[in-house]
């Protein structure tokens, strides 16, 4: 015996409901009030999702002396040698950003109560002069910043800190 599985919604002005074939080919439909077939969904209407392997991070963020720095985790053993350092630790506060290059990640940092971004040299790529940079996917899905001047209103910005 097969079994059925009923979703049901409210679509503008119809009443409708999905069944679910729940044998072998697992097929679709979508049936109105009165139990008429109105569509049958096909592979297509399916979302894609495609699985990446996850990528550790090649960089950490490192403490010492209340300051934030940088280091190749791979490589770093001693903190009294400052030529281990990628950033030697000078920073109020960093955060590295995820994405897919992790040989070049984006960072926020703060100093001096304002944030900016940074890359793993220490180049500044958006300037020091926001209230805050959230560290949220803003990056590495659109490969935007999102920013605020005040705290309050936010926006986005692209690494050219160029605002949308």
């Amino acid at each position: 015996m097969q079994s059925i599985k009923f979703t049901q919604r409210k679509a503008p002005e119809i009443w409708y409901c999905r069944i679910r074939n729940g044998g072998k080919n697992e097929i679709s439909y979508r049936i109105d009030q009165k139990g008429k077939r109105v569509y049958q969904y096909k592979q297509a209407d399916l979302g894609k999702c495609f699985h990446k392997e996850y990528v550790q991070q090649l960089f950490q963020v490192y403490t010492m002396n209340g300051f934030f720095g940088l280091i190749e985790k791979s490589t770093f053993t001693n903190p009294q040698d400052y030529k281990q350092f990628k950033i030697y630790p000078q920073y109020d506060y960093l955060f590295i950003l995820e994405g897919d290059d992790v040989a070049n990640p984006m960072i926020v940092a703060s100093k001096n109560n304002v944030f900016g971004v940074i890359d793993i040299n220490g180049n500044v790529i958006i300037p020091f002069e926001y209230a805050d940079i959230k560290r949220n996917f803003s990056w590495k899905l659109g490969r935007m910043f999102e920013v605020s001047k005040d705290g309050k209103n936010y926006f986005y910005i692209d690494q050219r800190n160029k605002a949308y």
